[in-house]
């Protein structure tokens, strides 16, 4: 059974790790809703998707809903599984493009690992739902 509070390290930690990915994740949504045409320019070539205003405002709004959502506490968890499915599209993009493994494939994977282990450390209904370590035998 998980502990019903996190210790106070374990907070800490998740809200680190938590505000980390969170700050990313609003800074790519503002980026995209706030100056596609910016958006745009850096965008590698070749990632299959129209280089316009529209696909900008519409990625950076299927971002931001579940970022948002994962901030608010009752919400967090559906936030994470939001943004884990938008983190898979991303992975997937760069994947069938070719890009670098390591710097640019999974990188979805280093934002996702944060994004639970953060919610893993300052959340007990994360911690029962997944629990890592070896309670007492049953």
């Amino acid at each position: 059974m998980a502990d019903a509070v996190p210790a106070k390290g374990q907070s800490i930690a998740g809200r680190i790790m938590s505000g980390l990915v969170i700050l990313f994740l609003l800074f790519d949504a503002g980026l995209k809703l706030a100056a596609p045409h910016m958006a745009i320019r850096y965008s590698p070539p070749g990632l299959g998707w129209p280089l316009d205003t529209g696909t900008m405002y519409l990625l950076g709004t299927l971002l931001l809903v579940p970022t948002i959502l994962h901030i608010w506490r009752p919400t967090a968890i559906l936030g994470a599984i939001l943004i884990t499915g938008y983190l898979g599209g991303a992975i997937a993009t760069h994947v069938r493009i070719g890009s670098p493994l390591f710097s640019h494939s999974l990188f979805g994977v280093y934002l996702g690992l944060m994004l639970w282990g953060g919610l893993w450390l300052r959340d007990p209904r994360v911690r029962a739902l997944i629990p890592l370590s070896r309670g007492p035998a049953r």
